[in-house]
């Protein structure tokens, strides 16, 4: 559907094996679609795949200073997956916020490094 009915291009795609994951970038615009296919059934996009079966999984936004982010989260009370970043997709710092914290959907902050 993304190529053939919307006519987008795969910008990039790689193998984030530390997350367990396939990533492949459309590019749309200034921004990307991140379609993630898992490398096992046991991964948490793989067990995700399994409970809930096919849709989005989640929203990340870019953010400047990912560690002061993640700080001010913490601080008014979010509930963090990750209280440290770690290295994502293209070699960006990523961190997610449970969902319970951003009204129901998972939210990966995303820092590009230069």
């Amino acid at each position: 559907m993304w190529r053939d009915a919307l006519g987008l291009e795969v910008d990039s795609s790689e193998e984030v094996t530390g997350q367990g994951v396939k990533v492949c970038m459309l590019a749309v615009g200034d921004t990307h679609v991140e379609l993630l296919e898992p490398l096992s059934a046991e991964t948490a996009v793989g067990k995700f795949l399994a409970k809930r079966g096919p849709g989005m999984h989640h929203i990340a936004i870019e953010v400047a200073d990912i560690n002061a982010s993640l700080a001010e989260l913490k601080n008014k009370g979010a509930r963090l997956i990750d209280e440290t970043p770690r290295v994502g997709a293209g070699g960006c710092l990523v961190a997610f916020v449970h969902p319970s914290s951003a009204n129901g959907v998972l939210l990966e902050l995303v820092q590009h490094q230069s």
